[in-house]
């Protein structure tokens, strides 16, 4: 059995398993296979981007020594920007919505990582707003870093150079679809341009939350009206430059209810302890399957765990106290 010893936490980032979903979706032509990102070292694929940009950043001299990171993040990126941050020594200050779940506020915390929190029901116009508020943040903060893991596309690159390559070496090359949540767009967009120059015959299915833009988007053009939605680290209420909508075949859209449920089914049935987001995806995927007649590879990614969660949709009072159990 093959080990390694890595020289820090961060270079255990990345080579994450393949598992095939096969109690999760039984029978039928179709095969449905996710990559089990929460097996990176802070429990989400965000470490590979958080790697990319400040090694990136630290060799072109964009990030200087004493500098605070500084982004907007649902917590995943945060958390893994809050490693980089101990690994490499800087500072870090993370903007984040008053919704995400108490354990990403707490394992921040205990990170050293000074919070910057957002109203959630604050309009999208309102310069307060989650998506507005991160540029005046970083003017206000001394030596500051700013990734912008929306809008900067290194976020794609970081998913071109690591993640598809390991699906397409996993896969043995043989897919037919590749499934991935719209967050920033980053995993999905870099993803599925890597495996596109592999084989332009795959095909590329984003999954939007209800209430998101991006499914109205991608079928009108037009900036929809945005609802508040409880699955954490996908959709928006605007529409972002890391998005690549001209690789994307085809979009999904999924409930908090739908995704709530499949998540805690794939603990069930799979003992795949994963997030509101992986239970998108996967409930996107099985549908997917369930419309082929034919044999078909579909791949997907869980992209954070269940334990970042214990409080909210794992949590049956909570499910009662939402009108989703």
């Amino acid at each position: 059995m093959e080990s390694r010893v890595c020289e820090s936490v961060v270079d255990a980032v990345g080579n994450t398993p393949m598992v095939r979903l096969a109690r999760f979706v039984p029978g039928g032509p179709a095969e449905v296979y996710a990559k089990v990102e929460f097996l990176n070292p802070m429990g989400s694929i965000k470490d590979r981007l958080a790697r990319h940009f400040i090694e990136s950043a630290e060799k072109d001299g964009r990030l200087k020594p004493g500098a605070t990171i500084v982004e907007s993040s649902s917590g995943n990126t945060a958390l893994g920007l809050a490693m980089m941050a101990i690994v490499k020594g800087y500072r870090c200050k993370m903007i984040v919505r008053d919704s995400i779940s108490r354990e990403k506020k707490n394992f921040l915390r205990l990170l050293g990582v000074e919070l910057v929190t957002v109203d959630s029901k604050l309009p999208r116009e309102s310069p307060d707003s989650y998506n507005n508020i991160s540029e005046r943040i970083v003017r206000e903060t001394p030596n500051a870093f700013y990734p912008d893991q929306h809008n900067n596309r290194e976020n794609n690159e970081a998913h071109y150079r690591t993640t598809g390559p390991e699906i397409w070496e996993q896969m043995d090359g043989r897919i037919d679809y590749f499934v991935a949540g719209i967050g920033t767009g980053g995993t999905l967009s870099g993803v599925a341009r890597f495996l596109k120059e592999k084989d332009p015959r795959i095909r590329v299915v984003g999954v939007d939350p209800v209430g998101s833009v991006f499914y109205e988007y991608f079928k009108t053009g037009k900036l929809g009206e945005s609802k508040r939605y409880l699955i954490e680290g996908l959709g928006d209420e605007f529409i972002i430059r890391c998005v690549q909508f001209e690789l994307i075949d085809r979009m999904i859209q999924v409930s908090d209810r739908e995704a709530f449920q499949c998540a805690r089914e794939l603990a069930r049935k799979e003992a795949l302890m994963a997030g509101g987001s992986s239970g998108a995806v996967v409930c996107a995927a099985r549908k997917l399957a369930q419309e082929l007649t034919g044999p078909a590879r579909i791949v997907t990614v869980l992209p954070d765990s269940a334990f970042r969660y214990s409080s909210q949709f794992y949590d049956d009072e909570w499910l009662r106290d939402h009108d989703l159990a």
